[in-house]
């Protein structure tokens, strides 16, 4: 019974990194979709809603079965609870992506952002990018501190975000209202996926700490101080016990 058990667990957590390929997958396409103005990047990002829905009813068929037949405790019940909250949180992700191709598609065949603006959002494509290959890794591998950096990541997204918002409303903005919402628009919705990875972050700090992050930095710094501590204590006995001899 404990195997089987064991083994749900293991093919939620595989189900999660699953989810999150497919997710990343969506956003690099919609990205080249948006950047290039590709018919066929847009179109193949989009296609991808129905394997997507697939998954997202597995894990949460999955999430249910455990919780209600299975009773986790402590750390497992920590992980199916972090799961669903994931799920979602690819869900709303991959959302976003698809939001992204759709804007290419509109437009096309002319680019949905103006060539101005097309080298902030080739920035934001590649710090999403790696937040969402960072996010793959602290799913196959947990670690509270590698998901904490996951928000230095976030805040360079953030500053775009509000970077572009700024030259939006300029008096030197030479393109139309219509470019200037789908900039903001666009934008907005980097900006939120980015912020899923880090809530995604934040349910890994939950999973392997049972704290939340600002929790888990407050005991870290303590920690880190009462071993300061305990350091120079142990260098004073070294140094009196070399006196005494």
């Amino acid at each position: 019974m404990r195997t089987a058990y064991r083994e749900d667990l293991d093919s939620f957590a595989h189900d999660l990194i699953v989810m999150c390929d497919s997710v990343q997958t969506i956003m690099s396409k919609a990205s080249h979709a948006l950047l290039g103005a590709s018919l066929q990047a847009a179109e193949e990002a989009l296609s991808m809603a129905d394997e997507l829905e697939e998954i997202r009813v597995r894990c949460e068929e999955r999430a249910v079965e455990l919780l209600a037949l299975e009773g986790p405790v402590a750390r497992d019940l920590r992980q199916v609870i972090s799961s669903i909250y994931i799920v979602e949180d690819f869900n709303r992700m991959a959302a976003l992506a698809m939001h992204v191709a759709k804007a290419a598609r509109r437009r096309h065949p002319e680019h949905a952002v103006p060539e101005r603006m097309a080298g902030y959002f080739t920035e934001m494509a590649r710090l999403v990018t790696e937040m969402a290959e960072k996010t793959r890794n602290i799913l196959i591998d947990p670690n509270a501190d590698a998901a904490l950096m996951l928000s230095d990541d976030d805040d360079a997204v953030d500053d775009l975000n509000d970077h572009m918002l700024v030259m939006l409303t300029q008096r030197e903005w030479a393109y139309s209202t219509r470019e200037a919402v789908d900039v903001a628009l666009l934008a907005r919705f980097y900006e939120r996926y980015a912020d899923h990875c880090v809530n995604v972050a934040a349910r890994i700090v939950y999973l392997t700490s049972g704290l939340n992050p600002d929790e888990y930095l407050a005991k870290r710094e303590r920690d880190e101080a009462e071993a300061d501590i305990a350091r120079r204590f142990e260098e004073l006995e070294r140094q009196f016990s070399h006196r005494r001899e």
